[in-house]
Formats: structure tokens, sequence, C-alpha cells
């Protein structure tokens, strides 16, 4: 790992993704959660706040990043179990059909195999699960999207492999699983970065 990965990063992608409107976006799906839980891109915790503790069961969250895990905000009485571990979505250590529910926000984006990650999570998402997700992406504005693809390769390689023009829809669609509830709009803040989809998606 460089020393940019480990040292700044963390820092930039917290900064990022902690804004008011992007936690607005989270508050808009986390609380559909229950039963077994993965979070998938747990990151620091961002989302810890929004879980209902009333239908969480328990929630483990991966990520590769353990710099980021370690500069969460200390969490007290949230009600339920939670658990962090080291792991990306293509390489998981858990029984199959094992959860409920798994979430994904803001990290769909940044996955490099994100094939083999959605086929992953599908395997251990039990047949009457359900998969959330709240991400950025690929535009409908053809001057936002041209604006997209031309900065994208620098935002990618600033931005810990962040992807600001995927078709986030049709990934999911096209990776083992449909999706049952969509979303769209642009939050506040700047187009070619702001253009957001969340919902919900079955496993296929």
């Amino acid at each position: 790992m460089s020393l940019y990965n480990k040292y700044i990063l963390p820092s930039i992608i917290i900064s990022g993704c902690n804004k008011k409107p992007q936690m607005k976006q989270r508050e808009k799906v986390i609380p559909f959660a229950e039963g077994k839980v993965l979070e998938v891109g747990i990151g620091s915790g961002l989302n810890l706040p929004f879980y209902n503790a009333n239908k969480v069961k328990e929630l483990i969250g991966i990520d590769p990043s353990v710099e980021l895990w370690e500069k969460r905000e200390p969490m007290k009485g949230l009600g339920f179990h939670y658990e962090f571990i080291k792991a990306v979505a293509e390489d998981m250590p858990f029984e199959k059909h094992y959860f409920d529910t798994i979430v994904i926000t803001y990290t769909l984006c940044s996955i490099p195999d994100f094939q083999s990650a959605l086929e992953s999570l599908r395997k251990v998402l039990k047949p009457t699960g359900k998969f959330l997700f709240c991400e950025h992406g690929k535009a409908p504005d053809k001057s936002v999207l041209f604006t997209q693809n031309i900065i994208n390769p620098v935002w990618k390689l600033i931005g810990g492999g962040c992807n600001i023009n995927r078709d986030i829809p049709s990934i999911i669609n096209q990776n083992g699983f449909k999706i049952s509830d969509l979303k769209t709009m642009y939050v506040p803040g700047w187009k070619p970065v702001s253009f957001n989809f969340w919902g919900q998606a079955k496993p296929n």
C-alpha cells in the first residue's frame, strides 16, 4: 500500500462522503436493513447511526481499508452487535445464503472487479434477501456525462479507484440482481459527481 493510500486517502474519502447531502441519502436507504446485515465498504462507519436497532440482529462490515475503519467516530448505544472484517467483496469468508440484507453505499463506484463482487454478494444473500444500494454515477445529461468521461481517469487516480461515470443500475441488473425499486436525482454539489441512484434489488 502506498503512503498516499494509507495516510492521505482515508481523510479524503471521509471528507467527500460525510457531507450533508450524502448523509441524507444514506438515511433514505439504511433503515430498511434487517436481520443479519452485511455492509460492503463500511469505511469509517458513516451508515451506523441510521440502522434500525429493532430490525438489525447482527451487522458485519467489510472493507479493505483498516485505516478508514480506525477513523470512525465512537459509537455507543446502537442497540445491535456489529463487527469489522478486513475483506473485499470478491473474497469473503461467509457461508452461502447467510445474510438477510446486503448494504452498499458509495462503494460500487470503486470496486475494480464489480462482476465478481456482485456474484459473491448474491451467493451470501438469502434468496428472499434484499440488496440495498445508494451510489453515484453516470449522469443522464450529455453535457454532464461528457465532463464525467473526461475527468474520470484523474478522479479515479486520486480518489482511490472511484469511477464517477459507472452505469450503476445496469451493473446491478446484469450481475445477479434485479432492481425492484430505483430512484435517482442530482444531490446538491458539483454535477459530475452528484448524480445518485438508490433503492433495492433482489437476487436473481
